[in-house]
């Protein structure tokens, strides 16, 4: 294991403070989120130096930027409290599953719209048959019936005087 002198750990920190401010400011990398390795790889530092360490007894020690990694973390909540997503990939995440939520419940309306419909179409062709049937009923009546004399349909072929 290699100690940093600390020069180099002053400038890793001021490097992980700097990656910091841009990650939570929005300036994330098109390959990247804001999170611990994007960080790590922004402030080009190990992204174990954020965790902690075991010594050979098992005991643990904090890593030697693990403070910085909660820091990072504690304003990261922070903002998402707020209502702010500083990562666009995030906040496009969180929009579009808005935008799912509102087209599943589209949906399932537009199902329930459609199986009432479906129930009006069957019950409405219930009616006509059973409409139909009834004047069915009522023609064979008719005719049976001696009394009722059934006068000869004439067809119209051409309209007599003006229509106006």
């Amino acid at each position: 294991m290699t100690r940093i002198s600390a020069k180099t750990r002053a400038r890793n920190e001021q490097a992980i403070h700097a990656a910091m401010e841009r990650l939570l400011s929005g300036d994330v990398p098109p390959d990247g989120s804001t999170d611990l390795k994007t960080l790590a790889r922004m402030a080009e530092v190990p992204r174990t130096a954020f965790y902690p360490k075991k010594n050979r007894d098992g005991t643990l020690r904090p890593g030697p930027y693990q403070q910085l990694a909660e820091e990072f973390d504690r304003r990261l909540k922070t903002l998402h409290q707020a209502g702010t997503i500083p990562d666009p990939k995030t906040a496009q995440i969180e929009r579009l599953k808005k935008v799912n939520a509102a087209l599943k419940k589209r949906l399932n309306q537009h199902e329930a719209e459609l199986a009432e419909l479906k129930e009006f179409k069957q019950l409405a062709l219930s009616r006509i048959t059973a409409q139909h049937l009834e004047i069915e009923r009522l023609r064979e009546q008719a005719t049976a019936d001696a009394k009722v004399m059934t006068l000869p349909r004439r067809a119209v072929t051409s309209a007599i005087g003006s229509c106006s």
